[in-house]
């Protein structure tokens, strides 16, 4: 299976998205080694040859866009990833979390259906490929502390900050 990917400089670093051959988002991140995001990709959907792009069409004018405050942008590219069903449901879940409103833990495992699994939600996070196009940077701790993230928590404050201020311009 051959993949495609590119790397963008955004204001917080390079940001690198790897697309199936439809341009679904299997992978992205804040980084610009790729290899760091294929192996966080499902091995049913982990594509064997990796092809470099300059340009991913969509998903880069996406993260331009979404990186100069058009926070939607990212909300309609086709992302794909494979997991349990709770799992996979939970990452459509965290789709529909707005820009500028974070959920708690607590918040995001009652609007996945299961108010008790907030371990099951937290691990949703952690376990997200999709960055920036699957949204757990919008999930806090109780009480508003950050909490963990693959890219790190500068870049987490980043992007809540980013879309707080231009979500109250909007």
């Amino acid at each position: 299976m051959i993949a495609d990917w590119s790397t963008v400089e955004t204001p917080i670093g390079p940001f690198t998205a790897v697309v199936d051959f439809d341009g679904a988002v299997l992978a992205s991140g804040w980084t610009g080694d790729v290899t760091s995001l294929t192996g966080i990709v499902s091995p049913t959907l982990r594509p064997t040859q990796l092809r470099h792009r300059t340009d991913l069409g969509e998903v880069t004018t996406a993260v331009r866009r979404y990186h100069d405050g058009e926070l939607d942008v990212v909300d309609d590219v086709l992302v794909r990833q494979r997991s349990g069903e709770f799992l996979e449901h939970a990452w459509n879940v965290l789709r529909t979390v707005p820009a500028g409103k974070p959920v708690s833990y607590a918040e995001f495992a009652a609007l996945a259906g299961r108010p008790t699994a907030v371990r099951a939600a937290a691990s949703a996070c952690a376990r997200n490929a999709v960055a920036l196009f699957v949204p757990c940077h919008r999930v806090l701790r109780t009480g508003g502390a950050l909490g963990g993230f693959r890219w790190g928590t500068d870049v987490k404050r980043w992007l809540l900050t980013h879309e707080s201020t231009a979500h109250h311009q909007g």
